[in-house]
């Protein structure tokens, strides 16, 4: 599933940076996650009181936040796979998660 939803990002993303001529090195996808956690950082704050609502509703403000969210997100996935990195393994063994185990009946 972290596979799928990783490539359809990537999708995304590279229709994006060639229609703005954007240059996506091994460094631009760490920098870029952490340009995306900042703005998530800035909507937690405006939505939380800490900064400015600069005009936006508390629903815009709680939409800001989980587009935000949705941004990290996607750009956590491009930068695990354009490292090769294997997270639903990661995330099982960092985790410790289990398949689930079916009751006997």
């Amino acid at each position: 599933m972290l596979r799928r939803l990783a490539d359809q990002f990537e999708m995304s993303s590279s229709v994006h940076v060639a229609a703005n001529n954007i240059e996506r090195d091994a460094d631009w996808f760490l920098l870029k996650l952490q340009e995306e956690m900042g703005e998530l950082t800035q909507a937690w704050n405006r939505l939380t009181g800490r900064g400015r609502a600069k005009g936006r509703s508390p629903e815009d403000m709680q939409r800001d936040l989980a587009d935000e969210t949705a941004d990290v997100l996607g750009h956590l996935l491009l930068f695990a796979r354009h490292n090769d990195l294997d997270l639903a393994a990661a995330i099982e063994r960092k985790w410790l998660f289990r398949p689930a185990e079916v009751p006997n009946s």
